[in-house]
């Protein structure tokens, strides 16, 4: 089973929704990164509930990622409200979080400084709904983990 995702890789995941850096066919996606450079290969089987991402967080610590949650968002399993998610769009996440030595709490916090008081609040609210989805999904691992790609 995978482990939760932290909320940040949510956040993370909406961004790459509003970004339109899915491809998708079938059970099968690629999620390209924040910079462009390399892709996430996702495969999901709704009949056994399980899904695999090849991204650094699904492999290395085995919680769900940001590909595998922008997946489900894009394919309607979790509900993806557009409104929210182009708060998120835009964002390089890869330049971002290495500005803030991986500390990805902290470099969310800089993502949304900028939000008004209401939005930061509707969207932590709408944030803590997917983790609460998440949970009830209780998703299995599709498959070995597969090493993910190299580069920037």
């Amino acid at each position: 089973m995978w482990k939760e995702p932290p909320t940040t890789k949510i956040y993370e995941a909406l961004g790459a929704v509003a970004d339109g850096r899915l491809e998708i066919e079938g059970d099968y996606a690629k999620c390209f990164s924040s910079s462009g450079n390399k892709y996430y290969e996702i495969k999901y089987d709704e009949k056994t509930n399980a899904i695999m991402s090849n991204d650094n967080s699904s492999y290395w610590q085995g919680y769900l990622g940001y590909p595998a949650i922008a997946f489900l968002l894009k394919n309607g399993v979790l509900k993806y409200r557009s409104d929210l998610g182009s708060y998120l769009k835009g964002v390089s996440w890869k330049d971002i979080n290495q500005k803030f030595k991986n500390d990805f709490e902290e470099a969310l916090e800089f993502i949304l400084k900028d939000l008004d008081k209401q939005k930061r609040m509707e969207l932590d609210d709408y944030v803590n709904e997917l983790l609460k989805e998440i949970k009830i999904l209780n998703l299995s691992k599709l498959g070995k983990k597969v090493v993910p790609p190299s580069g920037y």
